[in-house]
């Protein structure tokens, strides 16, 4: 179960949504703009969707501008309690749910093309690539690769590079990323967000 509230246009048009999807059975509940759509993705995809707007799990009266509290927050509970999905809220046709346009990894020229999602605040660059779609590559953990045509190394970690050398790397998330040790990868490659990042054997 999963609750997530970034919502500019509550009130407005937007629906309110639960969704389950097909992997673990998950149930996502949010506003339809867009927020759940990775997650949906990443859970393989919507098998059932359901408007909450008007659900009898509601608090009442409900903010006109409050949702997470009136809305979300009390159908989530109800339905991690054990209350049936289908008698949350009215059915929707889970094509109709909003998604979200993001660049994705390609395989090209022998390597991929990956693109930088996010930065941390030490420099660190997150990609739209997953470990499985570099070994689909055939670049191995441990091994040279380039980066932009820059020399980097796919490693575990940080202390396995030389300070002030780049790395690739699976973070936290399972996702790829790219460091520099002891310093800032984005500052390094001169990386703008959506920008394209070209990995390759070295």
């Amino acid at each position: 179960m999963h609750l997530a509230v970034v919502d500019p246009e509550v009130g407005g048009e937007r629906r309110a949504v639960a969704v389950r999807t097909a992997q673990d059975d998950r149930v996502l509940v949010g506003p339809d703009n867009g927020l759940l759509a990775l997650a949906i993705e990443r859970f393989g995809g919507a098998v059932e969707a359901i408007d909450i707007a008007h659900s009898r799990h509601r608090l009442e009266p409900s903010s006109a501008t409050f949702h997470g509290r009136d809305v979300f927050a009390p159908v989530t509970a109800y339905l991690a309690a054990g209350d049936p999905f289908a008698d949350a809220g009215e059915p929707i046709d889970p094509s109709e749910l909003s998604t979200l346009h993001m660049p994705t990894a390609t395989q090209a020229n022998g390597g991929l093309v990956a693109h930088a999602l996010a930065f941390a605040r030490f420099g660190n660059v997150m990609l739209d690539a997953e470990h499985a779609e570099l070994v689909a590559s055939g670049l191995k953990l441990g091994h040279r690769v380039t980066v932009n045509e820059e020399l980097a190394h796919y490693a575990r970690t940080f202390t396995d590079v030389p300070p002030g050398e780049l790395l690739l790397y699976e973070d936290a998330y399972r996702t790829l990323a790219l460091a520099v040790n002891r310093g800032s990868a984005a500052l390094h490659l001169g990386l703008g967000l959506d920008a394209e990042v070209h990995i390759r054997p070295a």
